[in-house]
């Protein structure tokens, strides 16, 4: 058989083999699936219940709050947030890393042309001058006999899916982070509006007992009792206005806008919104398999066995297929006879003997980072389920404490009142009014702050579940990964 027949009976078996048998080396991923406990252990009480969580109020979870301010914060986030920009970007990073790694499994090919002028040496020649023109195309192919290239395609497709979770992840953390701090936001006005109005009373019970001491009816004891107390509710509105302003500022940021973009729209204070009667928080199954942290942990997890195979298929040759077809004339009115024409074409391979043992020891190298990615994943897991567990519990006792202070507050309220009016009948000195007064600031203070806590336990426990990554508006999102 001549030697091109030959040539091009190899070449195609090379075709073949790369395109319909080729075996990859290196170990097939099995999907990881979380070991989740079949109930929550936290007791579901409180406003809490086991049925199944419905799957739109999860994924819009701030719209059962009924706060349309809230509402306009989150949209704004979504669309103007830097951080998710940033998700955004490396998303479409992975995406064209997964493009490139796939542009390895086709053929390249170049094309080529060139005129050029020579001249002999006269000493050891004719000395005459020469123009020669060629003109070409090249191509080469590697066969991917063992599956390198297609791991390594394999790798770059997973990484691109744990990006996508990367963005949906960031996205959760995001909305939970708006609701925060425009819980922050309102629950500062409320104990400042706390604080103003007890600061004004106690201002008029110090004038009133200044009064009464140029008069000799109290000693010096009450009227320092006196001046006391407003000294104290005075010294908590700094610390208050302050955080004010950075809860502000905060969220102004998470909503890509500048701090201080925000005051105008909280001139006026604005009550917290009520919170659900009931909170359906489903199975554990349901929130590990919804959890996009979780979910990224998972495809990085394959990423990397991926990688396992692209390090052994080193241990194998290479075979490449390559070709060239050309003119090639010391005319350029002759270039494009067919006399001119040339070609090259055949297989060729090379394999490694020898590199030291760097081979093995990078498939030793991607091996141990797969074993660190499936610890990392079953850390990722475990601390899914102790944020939710821990979210239950504090949503659930958060609705006792609140429920304690609220009958604290209203019998603080009847005990200063007592206390006015038993002071007035001489029957208790006015240490005992002012005590009652600081007392009544103190639990008002802590009910407020109790409610702030309510409402941000929500919050927290909506993000343990994994809520929100879902609400990406099309037009804000790059991708379009298939759901695991």
């Amino acid at each position: 058989m001549p030697i091109h027949r030959t040539l091009l009976c190899l070449a195609a078996f090379f075709v073949w083999y790369g395109l319909f048998g080729c075996a990859k080396v290196g170990p097939d991923y099995l999907k990881a699936s979380p070991m989740a406990p079949v109930v929550w252990q936290a007791p579901i009480e409180k406003g809490l219940s086991a049925s199944p969580s419905d799957p739109q109020t999860i994924a819009e979870w701030w719209t059962i709050l009924g706060d349309p301010i809230l509402t306009s914060f989150i949209h704004q986030a979504i669309a103007g947030n830097l951080n998710l920009e940033q998700a955004r970007a490396r998303l479409l990073e992975a995406r064209a890393k997964r493009d490139m790694s796939s542009a390895g499994l086709f053929p390249n090919l170049d094309a080529n042309g060139s005129v050029t002028r020579s001249r002999s040496s006269s000493n050891r020649g004719s000395g005459t001058e020469t123009t020669s023109y060629s003109s070409g195309f090249d191509a080469g192919w590697e066969i991917d006999l063992f599956g390198g290239n297609q791991r390594t395609v394999e790798a770059a497709q997973a990484q691109l899916e744990a990006s996508e979770e990367d963005l949906r992840d960031v996205l959760v953390s995001l909305l939970a982070e708006v609701a925060l701090n425009s819980i922050e936001v309102r629950t500062s006005q409320t104990r400042l509006q706390i604080a103003d109005a007890n600061l004004t009373a106690q201002e008029e019970t110090l004038a009133l007992v200044e009064a009464r001491y140029q008069s000799g009816l109290v000693g010096e004891f009450a009227l320092q009792q006196a001046r006391f107390l407003v000294a104290g509710t005075r010294a908590q509105i700094p610390t208050l206005q302050t955080g004010l302003t950075k809860a502000t500022n905060q969220l102004a940021v998470l909503l890509g806008q500048p701090p201080g973009s925000l005051n105008a729209q909280f001139q006026d204070a604005v009550a917290l919104p009520a919170l659900p009667p009931s909170v359906a928080v489903g199975i554990p199954a349901d929130t590990l398999q919804r959890r996009p942290d979780i979910r990224k942990a998972e495809r990085q997890l394959a990423a990397q066995t991926a990688q396992i195979g692209v390090a052994t298929a080193e241990l194998y040759p290479s075979f490449k297929l390559s070709g060239s077809i050309g003119l090639d004339a010391l005319s350029a009115g002759k270039l494009f006879n067919s006399a001119s024409g040339g070609y090259s074409f055949g297989p060729s391979v090379s394999w490694r003997v020898f590199d030291g043992g760097a081979t093995a020891a990078n498939i030793r190298r991607q091996s141990s980072l797969q074993q660190e990615a499936a610890a990392r994943y079953k850390a990722t897991v475990l601390s899914a389920l102790e944020e939710v567990e821990g979210s239950l519990v504090a949503y659930a006792q958060e609705q006792n404490r609140y429920q304690a202070l609220l009958e604290a507050v209203a019998a603080a309220e009847r005990a200063a009142t007592l206390a006015d009016l038993q002071y007035q009948a001489g029957l208790i000195n006015f240490t005992e009014v002012l005590d009652v007064k600081r007392s009544r600031l103190s639990l008002e203070d802590q009910l407020a702050t109790s409610a702030a806590t309510k409402a941000g336990n929500l919050v927290r426990l909506y993000k343990a579940l994994g809520g929100g990554w879902t609400s990406l508006l099309p037009e804000t999102a790059p991708f379009s990964g298939k759901q695991q």
